[in-house]
């Protein structure tokens, strides 16, 4: 019974007071210590001013990842664009590492070529250099594309600082009348699009692997339905729908099928449901609440939330059925909302005790780790590097969104200008 309250709350949950306000801000509540030291000079460029100062966007970049502490413009001792230009002796005396300097050259076309170096300071060495094709309305785009590159030359992990969100946010009218949008932004909050707008609930996005979809449940037809809809183009198709409970839609690693939760016979299970062809297989079948499904990466497992222990806990079953297998063991009476962290190494979950915190449980060894300290955390989702966890929590003045890393060195806050948002889902690396 309590799980069954907590699957209809959920399924309500956006029915929260909120305002929708601009993009959401970020801000570090705690990074590592000892953060790597680097400089980034602001670009070279002989034209009219550019919409978007790449070197900033690279810098603040850096500086939110927790793992970087960037120099202020004001305190640079020079403004090189080439290597030739660089005095290296005065960037150690300035406690730097790394120097990021670059140019960008108008093109014919009416684009731009944006060129970079990273330079080992201490060594004289550059360590990566490129030329990107870029446009005006990209611009943004390519200095995170650079930013990942530098995370990954000076940390050895993929950065993610180009990949996107999906939450949901809740503009109330009044008592009678919201409006629900489901949105999509970038990592850093800019650059916000919403995907749909409804007077009816909007709730549980989910990728797809290729982040060209994204899937959702809508009540707009006054119960639960669950679409799939391309974020370019804005064509959407219902894919699950009927009376009772449609929730929790989830893509498989190969994007064909969704492993939802569905009460077609009473009680809520998981069920896999092919896209294309709407043909659905019933997966779990028990006289207990079963929901919140999430595909293993290689799509060789599907973990959910059961009570059928006497109390929601993770349980993990084969794509093809068979028996469920209980996961979490050692945590406590309440374990929900569990996923898989991109290597499968990971599970990321909700646990309950004298609050509901975010936790990580090594599969491999069993370890746990409770990774946040707020008394009600929800929605935990992995970046596709592994690194990040981004999940909903209440903030000063209402529900906001968090990120925390995997080793709980490094927090965020994400939080729109005025009111609340919740619901984040992390995108895929963009192709």
């Amino acid at each position: 019974m309590k799980l069954l309250i907590t699957l209809i709350l959920s399924l309500c949950a956006c029915v929260a007071s909120a305002q929708t306000g601009g993009p959401l801000t970020i801000r570090i509540t705690q990074g590592v210590e000892g953060a790597l030291p680097i400089a980034v000079v602001p670009f070279e460029y002989a034209g009219p001013p550019l919409p978007q100062d790449i070197a900033q966007v690279i810098s603040t970049d850096l500086t939110r990842s927790g793992r970087f502490r960037t120099m202020d413009r004001e305190d640079l001792p020079a403004r090189p664009a080439d290597v030739a230009q660089v005095n290296f002796k005065d960037w150690r005396t300035v406690g730097m590492d790394n120097l990021v300097i670059g140019r960008i050259t108008a093109t014919a076309d009416g684009g731009y070529l944006v060129e970079f170096r990273l330079l080992d300071v201490f060594t004289g060495k550059q360590l990566a250099g490129f030329q990107i094709p870029s446009h005006v309305s990209n611009l943004r785009l390519t200095a995170h594309h650079i930013s990942d590159i530098i995370f990954k030359t000076l940390l050895n992990i993929d950065g993610a600082f180009s990949t996107r969100i999906a939450y949901v946010t809740v503009d109330r009218k009044d008592a009678k009348n919201s409006t629900y949008r489901l949105m999509i932004a970038d990592a850093d909050g800019y650059d916000s699009k919403t995907i749909l707008e409804s007077p009816q609930p909007l709730m549980s996005p989910a990728w797809s692997p290729d982040g060209n979809r994204l899937a959702y449940v809508s009540f707009e037809d006054r119960n639960s339905a669950i679409y799939v809809q391309d974020v370019r183009s804005g064509q959407r198709e219902k894919v699950v729908s009927g009376i009772g409970i449609n929730s929790s839609p989830a893509f498989a690693p190969d994007g064909s099928r969704l492993a939802v939760t569905r009460s077609l016979e009473g009680n809520p299970d998981i069920y896999v449901v092919d896209i294309a062809s709407k043909q659905q297989r019933r997966l779990t079948s028990h006289e207990a609440i079963d929901t919140e499904a999430a595909w293993a990466p290689d799509g060789s497992a599907i973990v959910f939330t059961s009570d059928r222990g006497g109390g929601p806990q993770i349980y993990q079953v084969s794509p093809n059925g068979g028996d469920a297998k209980r996961v979490t063991f050692n945590l406590g009476n309440y374990n929900s909302r569990a996923s898989y962290s991109p290597d499968g190494r990971h599970l990321v979950m909700v646990n309950g005790g004298s609050g509901f915190r975010i936790v990580t449980l090594d599969l491999k060894t069993g370890v746990s780790r409770t990774l946040t300290g707020s008394s009600l955390d929800e929605s935990p989702s992995f970046a596709p590097n592994g690194s990040m966890i981004i999940y909903a929590t209440m903030g000063a003045r209402g529900t906001e969104l968090a990120a925390v890393s995997i080793d709980g060195t490094v927090k965020q806050r994400l939080a729109l200008q005025q009111g609340q948002v919740r619901e984040p889902a992390w995108g895929p690396f963009r192709k």
